[in-house]
């Protein structure tokens, strides 16, 4: 059944693709009809910015470039662990759209433009899709569909946002797969994670001789990245055993989205072909290992001018005065964007004091205690802001996504972000940021703002996904706030294989 035709031209009939879409797929099918490649993955991005995905065979493929796929849309009923956050089997399959009951297909629609050929599995395609109903409209609670709409919005205010991304993340030697029946799992309770090892000692922080001696791996991670078209910049040993750090030169938020996706995803396969298990798990068990953190560096262009950051030249100011309202609007709602920037339980492991990880709503110059640290020469063209608050596993589309309709907000209203703070740490007069996912979804919850901006339905939605995650770890670890700050076995269970 999920294999059955759609509607013969739907991309066309409904008119989804540009014409610079339409001139990618011609080329795409091309290559499918020379026979260099055997199989086309059909990718989708869940709510926990997991790939779901599709292998079609090039005769599949090619009608897909055409109808797009049947897929099914069970997995917007699933949480972090396959939990069913919602009956499927009412009248609007228990997220309030009659079109998905019943785990009903939708479609997807492959984006031309993110083709690629996978260096490390070289006859197989690889395509991000958006998914729709069968009426051509978006799933409401499409991630990636958030991201466009909130582009949409700043570009009416004449802006485009320029982000660079910078990622963190661990690698472990696997010991044991752990794939006996005791440790297979069920819905909502993940398969037992692998047992690994240390690859290197950490707090080394930067050593040449400790990035010698990983090369073979930054060495494969890096050919892969520049095979998939990736802007890799630089890679650095981290602080913790075995945790590397990589940046990525600047692009538009919806590339820059889809690159994190796929980074993610081909670093998890390149390792695993190593016989390493890569994890984006903000903080994994193992008492030496710190957290990951994901930072966000952004500016803003607009026609004529490159950086509309830049304050004007000989002034003692920091940002121009729409890089300061961006910056405000950052800070007004940190709070409620909480979900979107660190949507795991463990995620808030590192939010603490002293931990170069904010804990408050604060900016600052060049000062990695605050949230949204300013960077560059002021007055030049290089100054921009990043915004240290993000976890590794976060969905890039509604991360980046919070970050626009924040900006857009202090934009429109012309917020004053107040005076950088010297001491963030200690600006207890600024808002503090939720301790864990608990505070996190409530304040998403009771958000006016993003509820406006992203509407009821996606709200109440994802609301509900962290609910029964969140449900699931106070199951399970009754007496977590005993010792808050402890990774709990619950987390390295749902998190370290899965993220």
């Amino acid at each position: 059944m999920d294999n059955a035709p759609v509607l013969s031209g739907f991309i066309e009939e409904f008119g989804l693709w540009t014409d610079e879409q339409h001139e990618a797929a011609r080329d795409i099918a091309a290559l499918v009809d020379s026979g260099k490649l055997k199989t086309f993955r059909v990718s989708v991005p869940d709510a926990q910015s997991k790939l779901r995905s599709k292998t079609l065979l090039p005769d599949a493929f090619k009608s897909a470039l055409r109808d797009g796929v049947e897929f099914t849309s069970a997995y917007f009923s699933f949480d972090s662990a396959e939990g069913v956050a919602y009956n499927p089997f009412g009248k609007t399959g228990g997220i309030g759209l009659d079109e998905m009951h019943g785990f009903s297909n939708a479609i997807l629609v492959p984006d031309p433009l993110t083709f690629r050929v996978l260096p490390w599995a070289p006859t197989v395609g690889w395509v991000l899709c958006d998914i729709y109903l069968r009426n051509g409209k978006p799933v409401p609670f499409d991630a990636r569909n958030q991201l466009k709409s909130s582009i949409s919005r700043l570009k009416a205010l004449g802006f485009e946002l320029v982000t660079g991304l910078e990622v963190e993340f661990y690698v472990t030697r696997v010991l044991d797969h752990n794939l006996g029946e005791e440790h297979m799992g069920g819905l909502g309770v993940p398969p037992t994670p692998p047992t690994v090892e240390a690859l290197w000692r950490g707090f080394a922080y930067m050593s040449e001789d400790q990035q010698d001696r990983i090369s073979d791996i930054t060495d494969s991670l890096a050919e892969n990245c520049l095979g998939l078209g990736l802007p890799l910049r630089t890679m650095e040993d981290e602080m913790g055993p075995g945790q590397l750090e990589f940046t990525f030169d600047v692009q538009d938020p919806l590339k820059a989205a889809d690159s994190m996706i796929l980074f993610r995803s081909m670093v998890k396969q390149t390792m695993a072909r190593m016989g390493l298990h890569a994890t984006f798990m903000t903080r994994p068990i193992f008492p030496s290992f710190v957290g990951s953190g994901w930072h966000l560096h952004q500016s803003l262009s607009s026609p004529g001018i490159r950086n509309a950051f830049v304050a004007t030249p000989g002034t003692s100011e920091l940002l121009s005065p729409t890089g300061k309202a961006y910056v405000a609007g950052l800070l007004e709602h940190a709070v409620e964007a909480s979900v979107f920037t660190t949507p795991t339980v463990n995620g808030y492991r590192r939010r603490k004091p002293n931990s170069l990880a904010p804990d408050r709503s604060t900016w600052g110059y060049d000062n990695r205690a605050a949230m949204v640290r300013v960077q560059g020469r002021p007055g030049h063209r290089s100054s921009h802001i990043e915004n240290r608050i993000g976890e590794p596993g976060a969905n890039p589309y509604l991360y980046i996504a919070s970050q626009i309709l924040s900006g857009c907000d202090g934009l429109e209203r012309q917020l004053d972000p107040g005076p950088v703070e010297a001491s963030p740490y200690e600006a207890m007069h600024r808002p503090k940021l939720p301790t864990n996912l608990m505070e996190a979804t409530a304040a998403l919850d009771n958000s006016q703002f993003f509820r406006a901006a992203m509407g009821d339905q996606f709200i109440n939605w994802l609301v509900g996904m962290k609910k029964s995650e969140i449900n699931r770890f106070l199951a399970a670890e009754p007496d977590w706030e005993k010792d808050p700050d402890a990774v709990t076995q619950w987390e390295h269970r749902e998190y370290f294989t899965r993220y």
